[in-house]
């Protein structure tokens, strides 16, 4: 039996476990408004990403931690990349232009980069970052950048106050944006953070990865991993007033990309993040219950937590 357009989950869309095949989304998602030729340069800066995670540079050391990996960034760079569609669905005679949303793109590539070891340090994890990854993040962006010289200083300000915009206790407020559309772009790229972790097939399991990050990173809010879990569904409470009240509610523009691309009447979004939330309350009463009902399998049916 065809499955139903209001039945198709988001992980359904793409291939969520390849980066590669999340990133030929977001080139689709960028050629329905601009030439293809624009997105040659994304794609370029985004293998040199995977190459700095993958350990490949000589500056760096692998990627130790397993919360904000690839996958998370891949994801954050799709949820915006829709958010950027649906808006210029919605504004077809006033769309982002195609320079600002390149760099916006880049800074979504680079935004969790900071949990990254020079190859010098001693032996721990990058977790020990956490507190500040965001600024590390700006900082070996603009290392970066200053030695593709692919963009010039204007363009590279902007890009690490996109970055900086997603410390998620920053006041937006202070970060002085020239043009109204940059302060959009800034809202998306904060939301598309909380809309691609928190919508990931494998954000309740690698939870599990995030609360051995807090840990490590000084971060005292929790006692337990089973203590982070029970206080999910009220840190989703704090990001959907923060989408509505602080991020101009620009998430609803992921619902315009879904009715325009896929004819479907919701927020997959919203849909896959409340579908994970409820799983989580009824499931997850203990410690047992972590490594029993936490458990995903990929195509193969080889399980993957």
């Amino acid at each position: 039996m065809k499955k139903k357009n209001f039945d198709i989950r988001l992980d359904q869309l793409v291939k969520h476990n390849s980066p590669y095949a999340i990133f030929e989304e977001v080139k689709n998602n960028f050629i329905h408004h601009y030439h293809i030729s624009e997105f040659i340069i994304l794609r370029e800066i985004f293998d040199d990403y995977i190459n700095l995670m993958e350990g490949r540079n000589p500056k760096y050391k692998k990627c130790s931690v397993k919360f904000h990996d690839i996958q998370h960034t891949a994801e954050v760079i799709l949820a915006l990349s829709r958010l950027i569609d649906g808006y210029n669905i919605k504004n077809p005679h006033n769309k982002f232009s195609v320079n600002k949303v390149k760099l916006v793109l880049i800074a979504a590539i680079f935004h969790d980069i900071g949990y990254l070891q020079k190859a010098d340090e001693p032996d721990s994890s990058g977790a020990k970052y956490t507190k500040i990854h965001v600024y590390r993040s700006v900082e070996i962006a603009e290392d970066y950048f200053n030695e593709k010289k692919v963009l010039n200083k204007k363009d590279l300000e902007l890009v690490k106050k996109f970055i900086l915009s997603t410390e998620v206790n920053i006041d937006l407020s202070r970060i002085k944006y020239k043009d109204k559309k940059d302060q959009i772009l800034a809202y998306m790229i904060t939301t598309a953070d909380f809309l691609g972790q928190m919508s990931s097939r494998t954000y309740l399991e690698k939870l599990l990865f995030l609360y051995k990050e807090f840990k490590e990173g000084g971060i005292t809010a929790y006692s337990s991993e089973l203590d982070l879990l029970h206080k999910t569904p009220q840190f989703y409470n704090f990001v959907l007033n923060k989408l509505k009240k602080d991020f101009n509610s620009v998430y609803e523009y992921a619902k315009i990309h879904f009715q325009t691309r896929y004819r479907i009447n919701k927020n997959l979004y919203i849909v896959a993040i409340e579908r994970q939330i409820n799983y989580l309350k009824e499931n997850i009463k203990t410690e047992e219950d972590l490594y029993k009902k936490l458990r995903r399998m990929n195509e193969t049916g080889t399980t993957i937590f």
